[in-house]
């Protein structure tokens, strides 16, 4: 069943294992799962993933594989044996060729280590990025295009989903259907900060908009009470559900 806390993934993003280990014991019960990044991944590897793993939370992945076709292939079945992740991410702009090998990858590496498939979603642009930011290293723009563009590509390689912007959320889920995962950072609760993030919204938006996950960091992890926190975000979520399941009964009527 999906709930309101089930949709929240917190970003675990810091090199200091018992802190991590413990943010993900006092916060995995109460959200959907944690994501863990290149700075964790980087410090910890693998054992510290499992680590992490063992608080009862699902994973996102989040190394954002970037390279050739067959050294991406690899690097998927090396995570999916060693980390079990529920949720892992490729940069779509690696081409339709590494997206076709990491969904292949992902497949077998699965089955011969009898664990569930991960959800393989593709990043599009990156939140931190904007129109100006485009132009300057050589993509097309503007911004919102690009997503579509890489989303597109990202469905027609077999992938389950990507990773966008909350600002693309509503023409994604036109454009890529009910059935595509959009998972989306540069998530803020009202009288947050943007921090680095350029393109945000709230949970409450996101998810009005079509969001199944929200990755959600500092407002949680940087609160004085994270698990406090992360209750008050997934109440505005559950409130933003049910005011659209209302107007649904309502515009049935």
């Amino acid at each position: 069943m999906t709930t309101a806390a089930n949709r929240i993934f917190c970003a675990i993003d810091t090199t200091d294992l018992d802190h991590a280990v413990g943010m993900a014991g006092a916060l995995a019960p109460s959200l959907g799962g944690l994501k863990v990044g290149l700075e964790f991944f980087n410090a910890h590897g693998a054992e510290g993933v499992r680590r992490i793993a063992a608080a009862g939370a699902r994973l996102f992945l989040d190394l954002k594989f970037h390279d050739i076709p067959n050294t991406v292939a690899g690097a998927v079945r090396a995570v999916v044996t060693g980390c079990w992740p529920f949720m892992l991410n490729v940069h779509a702009a690696g081409g339709a060729a590494m997206m076709r090998a990491a969904a292949l990858a992902a497949g077998e590496a699965a089955a011969k280590a009898g664990v569930p498939r991960p959800v393989l979603i593709a990043v599009t642009v990156l939140t931190s990025l904007d129109d100006d930011d485009l132009r300057a290293i050589g993509q097309l723009g503007p911004t919102g295009e690009q997503v579509i563009r890489l989303a597109e590509l990202a469905q027609r390689c077999g992938l389950d989903g990507v990773v966008c912007s909350p600002h693309e959320i509503k023409r994604l889920r036109s454009v890529c259907g009910g059935g595509f995962t959009l998972v989306a950072p540069g998530i803020r609760p009202v009288g947050s900060g943007g921090d680095d993030q350029k393109r945000v919204m709230t949970p409450a938006q996101a998810v009005r908009d079509g969001a199944d996950y929200l990755v959600i960091g500092r407002p949680i992890t940087g609160a004085a009470e994270p698990v406090e926190a992360a209750r008050r975000i997934a109440v505005e979520i559950a409130a933003e559900i049910a005011a659209g399941q209302l107007a649904e009964r309502a515009g049935g009527a």
